[in-house]
């Protein structure tokens, strides 16, 4: 049979027919799409007409679509379904797409044939086309003899391949060190919808008749908020922050030294003092002195903050407070204090009620889309659900793919990715997927989801606007392709929604009963919503700063003890709490060092934090949730991508730069 990557295929929207997919059809459209992009790049060079924008820019951006199309594919699959083969062919695939990405940008004729192209009677998207290639041409090392070339080249590949095997190890670190518990005394105060999850997680894993608690990716994981077994929440905390550092086969540490030294070395012959100064030149941040100035203002209130919320749980605790006592302690707070029980919220954050009256009718609120399930068509897994997004006339918008439960072969955390990118050039329109880790229930059970989940949910989603609503002409330009450092502020701004009264009434109902949930309830989420923060705040910079310390290292500066690195650079940085460990410590931050995502880039977050803080601003001033307000931030920032600066659609929403206060007072950092 052919290879149904091979062509665009008769699914609606070019959505891959993964159900007829088998891992040799992924390794022979992604062989067949490196020659397919050789020979379209060779035929570029080739023509014998002067450089034009038409036929050399236009031409760079219709060229690579099938290897675009298998790649998009595969690597969804790496992320959220990966079997052994698929491991495998990654292994074998990462390193060859990671050269070829070099043939292409080391390539001095057609670094030229850009450098000629007359863009003075140009559009502005266009002009920005050209000087985006350029500036990537010149970021990938062209600048460099022929001999520096050829080294950048051999650490371009190792680094795919630590990446790829960092990531492989995370995964199964995450898988192996989930805590194994004989009967159901230890879970005490667990809820019993989590109790069955952990007897059916035990189950799919062998162990019939016992409980396993999975882990999450980050370091704080959600069940030592409601573990009475105090040496249960010792056991989940100690497997949690000894991932990936305490030897064996998923052990990454020499895995991240060898990374940081052939990113220091990199940097240097790319002409950076170090990486991080290399990766904050494609920011929107001016420099690394801004990013640095801001996390070191931030970093001293929060631990403030930290400290009096732990003097807090000190007093209610009845014995020294140890790190996995935090998030018990200051559930009891929420509690006692504020009378917020969040285990008693989660029977009113039912999945589904949430996907449709909180997430879709916001959205629909904002800028009139509907969503439209389709069942005839079927993603990568069968826990896939897939929705028809149109527009409020009825046009065809594009797909949206909803992947939301945990599962061994899944990497954790959760994501956006697109398997296919909006572009008026190529005629394409988006398909965009949001991945979580939700506990999968029993069948016939309700999936009731944490404040932290319902958040995230959320968030994801603001991503998927970001791809759903592009409206560029080039793919280079679409939805997401944005600087790290600005792709997180439309996801941010999604959050805002699931407390706005008209969502969260429409939303927030009782599994079971149907009733709203109470108003009293609602307000005291509000009073409390600072409590916590100084927690939030200290964890999240002290990944942000742990992930800077690796990538301002030279060479000379790889520690041979990578733990005891990690404890200085955080005690240099201020944020060495000892009852809070960074978000993501080196063993697990597979942010930063499974690929080059978010290295060096981690404080991103923040950043956008920043832009997000004085958008929730502005939509409060001008009325909140309403169409007008939708049709301005979808006009003016969602549907832009990278079409211009982001900031300048940041200041075209905004009237003009934004500013540092709103984000000191969301989390109480005055």
């Amino acid at each position: 049979m052919t290879n149904p990557l091979l062509s665009t295929g008769a699914l609606p929207y070019g959505l891959p027919p993964f159900a007829q997919l088998a891992p040799s059809d992924y390794a022979e459209a992604i062989t067949a799409g490196l020659e397919e992009h050789v020979a379209e790049v060779q035929a570029i060079l080739d023509n014998p007409a002067g450089a034009t924008f038409q036929n050399t820019a236009v031409a760079m951006e219709k060229a690579g679509q099938l290897l675009q199309r298998a790649t998009a594919s595969f690597f969804t699959l790496v992320s959220a379904d990966a079997t052994e083969e698929i491991r495998e062919l990654e292994t074998e695939l990462s390193p060859r797409l990671s050269a070829h990405q070099d043939e292409v940008y080391l390539n001095r004729a057609l670094f030229d044939r850009f450098a000629a192209i007359d863009t003075s009677a140009l559009d502005p998207e266009s002009v920005r086309l050209v000087e985006e290639y350029l500036r990537e041409f010149r970021q990938s090392g062209i600048q460099l003899d022929g001999s520096g070339q050829d080294r950048l080249k051999g650490i371009n590949a190792e680094l795919s391949k630590l990446g790829t095997e960092y990531g492989q190890r995370v995964k199964e670190g995450r898988k192996s060190s989930a805590l194994l518990l004989e009967n159901a005394d230890e879970l005490a105060g667990l809820p019993a919808d989590d109790v069955a999850s952990a007897a059916e997680a035990a189950r799919a894993a062998g162990h019939e008749g016992k409980f396993l608690l999975t882990l999450i990716q980050p370091s704080n994981q959600p069940a030592m908020a409601a573990l009475e077994n105090r040496d249960v929440r010792r056991r989940l905390f100690e497997a949690s922050i000894g991932r990936g550092s305490n030897g064996g086969s998923s052990d990454v540490l020499e895995l991240v030294r060898s990374m940081a030294g052939l990113r220091a070395e990199k940097a240097a012959l790319l002409g950076f003092a170090n990486y991080a100064e290399l990766v904050v030149d494609r920011q929107t941040a001016p420099d690394f002195e801004a990013v640095q100035s801001m996390l070191n203002r931030l970093a001293p209130a929060a631990v403030r903050n930290a400290d009096a919320e732990a003097a807090a749980l000190a007093g209610i605790a009845g014995h020294p407070l140890e790190a996995w006592d935090w998030a018990f302690y200051a559930a009891k707070v929420r509690r006692e204090k504020y009378a917020v029980d969040e285990q008693a919220l989660r029977p009113y954050f039912e999945l589904d009620r949430v996907l449709r009256d909180g997430v879709f009718f916001a959205a629909t609120s904002l800028f009139g889309i509907t969503f439209h399930e389709r069942s005839d068509l079927a993603g990568y897994h069968p826990e896939v659900r897939v929705w028809e997004v149109r527009d409020q006339d009825g046009a065809e918008r594009g797909l949206f793919l909803g992947d939301y439960y945990a599962r061994g072969s899944k990497r954790g955390g959760a994501w956006m990715n697109s398997l296919l990118e909006q572009s008026a050039l190529l005629g394409t329109r988006p398909v965009v997927i949001n991945n979580l880790n939700i506990s999968k229930p029993p069948a016939g059970e309700p999936t009731l989801l944490t404040l932290d989940e319902l958040r995230t949910t959320f968030h994801e989603f603001g991503h998927a606007l970001h791809g759903l609503f592009s409206n560029v002409t080039y793919p280079r330009f679409s939805g997401t392709a944005v600087p790290r450092d600005f792709v997180e502020y439309p996801s941010q701004v999604n959050e805002m929604w699931v407390l706005w009264p008209e969502v969260l009434a429409n939303y927030a109902r009782h599994h079971i009963t149907g009733e709203p949930l109470p108003q009293d309830v609602v307000d005291r989420l509000h009073d409390s919503r600072l409590w916590g923060e100084g927690f939030a705040t200290t964890e999240y910079l002290g990944a942000a700063l742990l992930d800077l310390a690796w990538h301002v290292l030279d060479e000379p500066g790889i520690p041979d003890d990578v733990l005891a690195f990690e404890a200085k650079s955080l005690a240099a940085a201020g944020v060495a709490h000892a009852l809070i460990p960074p978000r993501y410590r080196t063993g697990y931050f597979q942010h930063v060092f499974a690929g080059d995502g978010y290295a060096a880039g981690y404080y991103s977050y923040i950043w956008s934090e920043v832009l997000d803080a004085e958008t929730v601003d502005w939509f409060t001033e001008n009325g909140g949730l309403n169409r007008a307000n939708g049709e301005k931030f979808r006009h003016e920032l969602l549907s832009r991508g990278n079409s211009r600066d982001p900031l300048d659609s940041f200041r075209a929403l905004r009237g003009r730069d934004a500013r540092l206060e709103p984000l000191l007072k969301r989390r109480g950092l005055e």
